[in-house]
């Protein structure tokens, strides 16, 4: 971690002026020797193997003292680690021998023996370091002229630089000869730390309490810290003396940084990461990522950090349903946030989606180019198996599993599986991947569609052709039950009528009776309700998620329209969602389709999709009409059942009848939809009106 001088000082003493810390530019590791000595540093590190203490040959250089400093190893002028600098010092150990007395009898002494004070002292000296989790061992070679070395006295010392290590670490050296003439030094120390910045929660709140002198002026910067690319500023503010800064918790995010450094020229920066293990910060991220497909095969994963996430390609039926994940999946490693990726197909489909996971959790989904390719189809996917000696196996994607063509089973894709089989044969199908053991086809399945309409129209004209035999025969009573058939066409048929999806947040057993009340007294009029209460089977076992994605593209597809019913807890979910820092609203149930809706809903308000697609509504006396957040106001918003003729007029759209009739069906709903409101209202409790949800700057 880069750490400036001025902070150390900080760790050391509140007299940050009186230290200053020398710099080391450059990674390498360097040794230097006093005068009268020679040294050199081994490249790369070393075993750290002390062995035994062995009897010294005659006398050796022994280190005898260790000596710390701390200095500053730069990477670039702005990019500072922590190092420690360690200073050996040396003397000889051992004795010359004595010369022999030959010359006493005449005889000429040996000219080794004579001067061997002329030769050199060597030594490898090992310096070892540890500062959990780091080890390291450095090899250095020492010499001395003989001469100049006296036994038991010092012959200067080596310096080496350096060993990174953090602040508030614990230090341990140790340092021998090999081979070794004696016990090992060894050196404890424990770095400074820094107790001028602490980080605090407070219920919703995070404090950074930044304790320094009054008289210190200093800067202090918030960021994004991302991996791929640059970081992204958030905050920055130029501070004297100590300052206390609360943060919200929907501000947190892993990758949420904090930047120190002094006003001064060419001051060097630290940068402190404290949030990367915040489960909060966490699911912060994950609110807002994004999942976009860029046609015409790129997606992208946008999000403010990265993302320990996999990514998988799967296949949604039109039917609704889980998207089933296809072979190949997409590379299994980390996504990469931010940049644009190429999936591996040959052709795109509407019915291809991406879904995005982590730690085997579906966080989102999103289908390939739906605005480009249009609705999902209704094509069957085939799975090609190759074998050896052009041996080949194939079978079609069912939400029961994947079934063998020309089976027995009773699955529409056994019953076409001859047909199916003729069309991949002939061409008719699109190839979506291959490769050399697997490929995936698409098979359009329309014709046969059109075959089974082809029996269902015969149906129809036989059927007419006997209600016109009995028009002839009993005219007057036909007429009469044309005329019945006439009025109710004019009304609207519920069956022909309008799609609408409601949803809602389940409070309580009050508001659900509400809800239902207003979904039963639409479908008496042209409209075709969708609302979870009458799905909690199919919500049970799809989920929320699927369930919502489903009857969503449904709506849309017909035409029709999503009503955002908004209560109390509706709000507080906004709330929690939007990240204004308003109360986290109460766990939601395993039925609550409003709560798995929003990620897909505010994508549509936050790009402009909205309007044409969606209706927001309250009742009276549970909300005030301040209350809905100012996102969801681009469309219009209704309170019920004050404002029902406008609501239903909306709802029905172009279809929407004579204004009299209009109003006659908002006072049958507002007889259907009083006595629920009333008793939710006279219950105890009754919820009152929140406060306004907005977004926050994050």
């Amino acid at each position: 971690m880069p750490v400036p001088w001025f902070l150390l000082s900080l760790a050391l003493g509140r007299s940050p002026m009186v230290l200053s810390l020398e710099k080391l530019m450059g990674p390498q590791d360097t040794a230097r020797c006093s005068p009268g000595l020679s040294c050199h540093l081994w490249d790369g590190d070393v075993l750290c193997l002390p062995g035994s203490i062995v009897s010294a040959p005659g006398p050796v250089l022994v280190p005898t003292r260790l000596q710390t400093e701390l200095v500053l190893r730069c990477h670039q002028e702005t990019d500072c680690d922590l190092c420690v600098r360690v200073a050996i010092h040396l003397a000889v150990h051992g004795h010359w021998e004595e010369p022999k007395d030959e010359d006493k009898f005449g005889i000429a002494a040996d000219p080794e023996l004579e001067e061997p004070r002329n030769a050199f002292l060597q030594a490898q000296v090992v310096l070892s370091f540890q500062a959990y989790p780091a080890a390291r061992c450095v090899l250095l070679e020492v010499q001395v002229r003989a001469a100049l070395a006296q036994p038991g006295q010092s012959v200067g010392s080596v310096v080496f630089d350096c060993f990174e290590a953090a602040l508030g670490a614990e230090v341990r050296l140790w340092s021998y000869t090999q081979p070794r003439y004696q016990k090992e030094l060894n050196l404890t120390q424990q770095l400074p730390a820094l107790p001028w910045l602490s980080v605090s929660a407070d219920g919703d709140d995070v404090h950074l309490v930044l304790d320094v002198s009054e008289e210190q002026h200093f800067g202090l910067s918030l960021y994004w810290n991302q991996v791929q690319g640059p970081t992204k500023p958030w905050w920055h503010s130029n501070l004297t003396g100590p300052q206390n800064i609360t943060l919200n918790h929907t501000d947190l995010f892993p990758c949420l940084c904090i930047q120190v450094w002094p006003l001064e020229p060419d001051s060097v920066r630290t940068s402190l990461c404290p949030f990367r293990e915040d489960p909060r910060a966490h699911r912060n991220l994950w609110r807002a990522a994004r999942l976009r497909l860029l046609p015409p095969r790129g997606w992208q994963l946008n999000a403010p950090c990265s993302l320990l996430a996999e990514a998988t390609l799967c296949w949604q039926a039109p039917g609704g349903g889980p998207c089933q994940s296809l072979v190949p999946p997409l590379s299994r490693a980390n996504v990469t946030v931010n940049k644009t990726l190429e999936l591996p197909l040959l052709n795109a489909h509407p019915n291809l989606c991406v879904q995005v996971s982590s730690w085997e959790k579906l966080q989102l989904q999103e289908c390939l180019w739906a605005d480009s390719l249009g609705a999902l189809k209704d094509d069957m996917l085939l799975v090609e198996t190759r074998g050896p000696q052009d041996n080949r196996s194939l079978c079609a994607l069912e939400p029961s599993g994947c079934t063998p063509l020309l089976s027995r089973a009773s699955t529409r894709a056994a019953r076409l599986g001859e047909q199916l089989l003729q069309d991949l044969q002939s061409g008719q199908c699109l190839q979506l991947w291959e490769d050399d053991l697997r490929a995936l086809w698409a098979c359009p399945m329309d014709k046969y569609v059109h075959q089974r309409w082809a029996l269902v129209w015969l149906a129809c004209l036989l059927l007419a052709s006997v209600l016109f035999l009995l028009f002839l025969f009993k005219k007057d009573h036909v007429k009469g039950w044309l005329r019945l058939l006439k009025e109710d066409l004019r009304a609207g048929a519920a069956p022909r009528g309008r799609a609408a999806l409601l949803l809602y947040t389940a409070e309580d057993a009050g508001f659900e009776r509400l809800v239902g009340a207003l979904a039963s007294a639409l479908c008496q009029l042209p409209l075709r309700v969708a609302v979870d209460l009458w799905s909690r089977r199919e919500l049970s076992a799809q989920g929320p998620l699927a369930w919502f994605h489903a009857q969503r593209r449904q709506t849309l597809q017909d035409g029709g329209v999503v009503v955002l019913l908004f209560s109390p807890g509706a709000v507080a979910l906004c709330h929690e969602w939007l990240q204004d820092g308003a109360a986290a609203s109460a766990p939601h149930g395993p039925h609550d389709a409003f709560a798995a809706s929003l990620s897909c809903v505010l994508p549509d308000f936050l790009q402009g999709r909205a309007p044409g697609r969606y209706v927001g509504a309250y009742f009276d006396g549970l909300l005030h009409p301040e209350a809905v957040p100012a996102l969801f106001r681009s469309v219009p918003v209704f309170s019920l059942p004050s404002q029902l003729p406008d609501f239903l007029g909306t709802l029905q759209g172009p279809a929407a009848p004579r204004p009299g009739r209009l109003g006659e069906r908002a006072k049958q709903v507002s007889r259907a939809l009083q006595p629920a409101l009333d008793q939710l209202l006279q219950a105890p409790g009754a919820p009152g009106a929140p406060g306004d949800c907005t977004r926050d700057g994050t």
